[in-house]
Protein backbone atom coordinates (compact mmCIF):
# COMPACT_ATOMS: atom_id res chain seq x y z
CA UNK A 1 0.00 0.00 0.00
CA UNK A 2 1.16 3.52 -0.76
CA UNK A 3 0.84 4.68 2.85
CA UNK A 4 3.22 1.97 4.04
CA UNK A 5 5.78 2.79 1.36
CA UNK A 6 5.50 6.43 2.38
CA UNK A 7 5.98 5.46 6.02
CA UNK A 8 9.16 3.53 5.18
CA UNK A 9 10.51 6.69 3.58
CA UNK A 10 9.64 8.65 6.71
CA UNK A 11 11.33 6.08 8.93
CA UNK A 12 14.44 6.18 6.74
CA UNK A 13 14.67 9.90 7.44
CA UNK A 14 14.32 9.29 11.16
CA UNK A 15 17.02 6.63 11.05
CA UNK A 16 19.35 9.03 9.23
CA UNK A 17 18.86 11.49 12.10
CA UNK A 18 19.64 8.87 14.75
CA UNK A 19 16.05 8.73 16.02
CA UNK A 20 15.66 5.05 15.13
CA UNK A 21 18.29 2.44 15.83
CA UNK A 22 20.13 0.35 13.23
CA UNK A 23 18.64 -2.57 11.41
CA UNK A 24 16.30 -3.10 8.46
CA UNK A 25 13.39 -0.66 8.55
CA UNK A 26 11.03 -3.39 7.38
CA UNK A 27 11.79 -5.29 10.61
CA UNK A 28 11.08 -2.20 12.73
CA UNK A 29 7.82 -1.69 10.86
CA UNK A 30 6.72 -5.32 11.21
CA UNK A 31 7.46 -5.24 14.94
CA UNK A 32 5.08 -2.31 15.38
CA UNK A 33 2.40 -3.93 13.23
CA UNK A 34 2.75 -7.11 15.30
CA UNK A 35 2.19 -4.95 18.39
CA UNK A 36 -1.12 -3.71 16.96
CA UNK A 37 -2.20 -7.31 16.33
CA UNK A 38 -1.17 -8.38 19.83
CA UNK A 39 -3.23 -5.60 21.41
CA UNK A 40 -6.36 -6.43 19.46
CA UNK A 41 -9.16 -3.87 19.30
CA UNK A 42 -8.07 -0.33 18.54
CA UNK A 43 -8.20 2.07 21.52
CA UNK A 44 -10.00 5.38 21.52
CA UNK A 45 -6.72 7.11 22.33
CA UNK A 46 -3.10 6.15 22.87
CA UNK A 47 0.17 7.72 23.98
CA UNK A 48 3.58 6.63 22.71
CA UNK A 49 6.01 7.09 25.59
CA UNK A 50 9.45 8.12 24.34
CA UNK A 51 8.45 8.01 20.69
CA UNK A 52 11.88 8.80 19.21
CA UNK A 53 11.49 8.58 15.43
CA UNK A 54 7.80 7.67 15.62
CA UNK A 55 7.87 3.96 16.46
CA UNK A 56 5.43 2.52 17.19
CA UNK A 57 3.21 5.63 17.30
CA UNK A 58 3.07 6.42 13.58
CA UNK A 59 2.53 2.77 12.70
CA UNK A 60 -0.30 2.41 15.22
CA UNK A 61 -1.94 5.55 13.88
CA UNK A 62 -2.02 3.99 10.41
CA UNK A 63 -3.24 0.65 11.77
CA UNK A 64 -5.97 2.32 13.82
CA UNK A 65 -7.58 5.02 11.63
CA UNK A 66 -10.20 5.92 14.25
CA UNK A 67 -7.74 6.38 17.15
CA UNK A 68 -6.18 9.61 18.39
CA UNK A 69 -2.48 9.46 19.23
CA UNK A 70 -0.12 11.54 21.33
CA UNK A 71 3.60 11.01 20.74
CA UNK A 72 5.73 12.12 23.69
CA UNK A 73 9.49 12.63 23.67
CA UNK A 74 11.84 14.89 25.63
CA UNK A 75 13.90 15.86 22.57
CA UNK A 76 13.00 18.85 20.40
CA UNK A 77 14.51 17.07 17.40
CA UNK A 78 12.11 14.17 17.86
CA UNK A 79 9.07 16.41 18.30
CA UNK A 80 9.89 18.42 15.17
CA UNK A 81 10.54 15.29 13.13
CA UNK A 82 7.31 13.55 14.20
CA UNK A 83 5.25 16.68 13.47
CA UNK A 84 6.73 16.78 9.96
CA UNK A 85 6.19 13.04 9.51
CA UNK A 86 2.55 13.22 10.64
CA UNK A 87 1.90 15.98 8.11
CA UNK A 88 3.56 13.98 5.35
CA UNK A 89 1.49 10.89 6.19
CA UNK A 90 -1.80 12.77 6.47
CA UNK A 91 -2.07 12.09 10.19
CA UNK A 92 -1.77 15.60 11.60
CA UNK A 93 -5.47 15.81 12.54
CA UNK A 94 -5.19 12.70 14.71
CA UNK A 95 -1.61 12.96 15.99
CA UNK A 96 -0.34 15.38 18.62
CA UNK A 97 3.29 15.74 19.59
CA UNK A 98 4.44 16.70 23.08
CA UNK A 99 8.02 17.62 23.99
CA UNK A 100 8.55 17.09 27.72
CA UNK A 101 10.04 14.75 30.26
CA UNK A 102 7.62 11.96 31.12
CA UNK A 103 7.71 12.73 34.84
CA UNK A 104 6.61 16.32 34.20
CA UNK A 105 4.10 15.50 31.46
CA UNK A 106 2.52 12.87 33.72
CA UNK A 107 1.44 15.66 36.05
CA UNK A 108 -0.11 17.76 33.30
CA UNK A 109 -3.90 17.69 33.96
CA UNK A 110 -4.55 17.47 30.23
CA UNK A 111 -2.46 14.28 29.92
CA UNK A 112 -2.70 12.63 33.33
CA UNK A 113 -4.76 9.43 33.24
CA UNK A 114 -6.19 10.53 29.89
CA UNK A 115 -5.43 7.58 27.56
CA UNK A 116 -6.95 4.18 26.90
CA UNK A 117 -3.52 2.81 26.01
CA UNK A 118 0.10 3.75 26.59
CA UNK A 119 2.85 2.01 24.62
CA UNK A 120 6.58 2.12 25.32
CA UNK A 121 9.33 0.81 23.04
CA UNK A 122 12.81 1.08 24.53
CA UNK A 123 11.80 3.84 26.96
CA UNK A 124 13.49 2.60 30.14
CA UNK A 125 13.78 -0.33 32.55
CA UNK A 126 10.47 -1.90 33.70
CA UNK A 127 10.33 -0.04 37.04
CA UNK A 128 10.81 3.35 35.38
CA UNK A 129 8.38 2.57 32.57
CA UNK A 130 5.71 1.43 35.02
CA UNK A 131 6.00 4.51 37.22
CA UNK A 132 6.05 7.00 34.35
CA UNK A 133 3.64 5.16 32.06
CA UNK A 134 0.93 4.61 34.64
CA UNK A 135 0.54 8.37 35.01
CA UNK A 136 -0.97 8.57 31.52
CA UNK A 137 -3.28 5.51 31.57
CA UNK A 138 -6.88 5.97 32.61
CA UNK A 139 -8.31 3.39 35.05
CA UNK A 140 -9.32 0.33 33.07
CA UNK A 141 -6.83 1.18 30.31
CA UNK A 142 -3.59 -0.61 29.48
CA UNK A 143 0.14 -0.03 29.51
CA UNK A 144 2.01 -2.14 26.96
CA UNK A 145 5.79 -2.43 26.72
CA UNK A 146 7.99 -4.03 24.08
CA UNK A 147 10.02 -6.77 25.72
CA UNK A 148 13.21 -8.66 24.84
CA UNK A 149 12.55 -12.07 23.23
CA UNK A 150 11.89 -14.77 25.78
CA UNK A 151 11.07 -12.36 28.61
CA UNK A 152 8.73 -13.46 31.35
CA UNK A 153 6.62 -12.03 34.14
CA UNK A 154 9.55 -11.93 36.60
CA UNK A 155 10.59 -8.55 35.18
CA UNK A 156 7.28 -7.12 36.40
CA UNK A 157 6.72 -8.05 40.09
CA UNK A 158 3.04 -7.76 40.97
CA UNK A 159 3.62 -6.29 44.44
CA UNK A 160 5.53 -3.34 43.01
CA UNK A 161 3.16 -2.83 40.10
CA UNK A 162 0.29 -2.44 42.56
CA UNK A 163 2.12 0.55 44.08
CA UNK A 164 1.54 2.47 40.84
CA UNK A 165 -2.01 1.13 40.29
CA UNK A 166 -1.11 -1.54 37.73
CA UNK A 167 -2.34 -5.10 37.78
CA UNK A 168 -0.27 -8.26 37.20
CA UNK A 169 1.52 -8.46 33.87
CA UNK A 170 0.38 -10.53 30.90
CA UNK A 171 3.19 -11.44 28.50
CA UNK A 172 1.97 -11.72 24.91
CA UNK A 173 3.89 -13.11 21.94
CA UNK A 174 3.03 -12.22 18.35
CA UNK A 175 5.31 -13.90 15.83
CA UNK A 176 8.86 -13.18 17.01
CA UNK A 177 7.85 -10.14 19.10
CA UNK A 178 7.09 -10.12 22.83
CA UNK A 179 5.04 -7.53 24.71
CA UNK A 180 4.08 -6.93 28.32
CA UNK A 181 0.49 -5.80 28.90
CA UNK A 182 -0.63 -4.33 32.23
CA UNK A 183 -4.10 -3.11 33.17
CA UNK A 184 -4.59 0.09 35.16
CA UNK A 185 -6.58 -1.04 38.20
CA UNK A 186 -7.31 2.29 39.91
CA UNK A 187 -6.40 5.93 40.27
CA UNK A 188 -2.71 6.73 40.63
CA UNK A 189 -1.71 8.31 43.93
CA UNK A 190 -0.64 11.95 43.62
CA UNK A 191 2.92 11.13 44.72
CA UNK A 192 3.57 9.33 41.40
CA UNK A 193 5.48 9.89 39.24
CA UNK A 194 8.27 11.39 41.30
CA UNK A 195 10.34 14.39 40.27
CA UNK A 196 12.30 14.33 37.02
CA UNK A 197 15.19 11.86 37.30
CA UNK A 198 14.09 10.13 40.50
CA UNK A 199 12.41 7.11 38.87
CA UNK A 200 15.71 6.25 37.17
CA UNK A 201 17.99 7.10 40.08
CA UNK A 202 15.83 5.36 42.69
CA UNK A 203 13.72 2.75 40.83
CA UNK A 204 10.82 1.05 42.57
CA UNK A 205 12.53 -2.27 41.94
CA UNK A 206 15.60 -3.58 40.16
Amino acid sequence: MDEWRELLGVLAGAQDRGLIGPGPLEAHLEHSRAWARALGQAPESFLDLGSGGGLPGLVLALEWPESRGTLLDARRLSEAWISEAAERLGLSRRIETVCDRAEAAGRDPRLREAFSLVVARGFAAPAVTAECGSAFVRPGGRLSVSEPPGSGAARWPAEHLATVALGPVEVVTEGEATFAVLEKIGRLDDRWPRRVGQPRHRPLWS
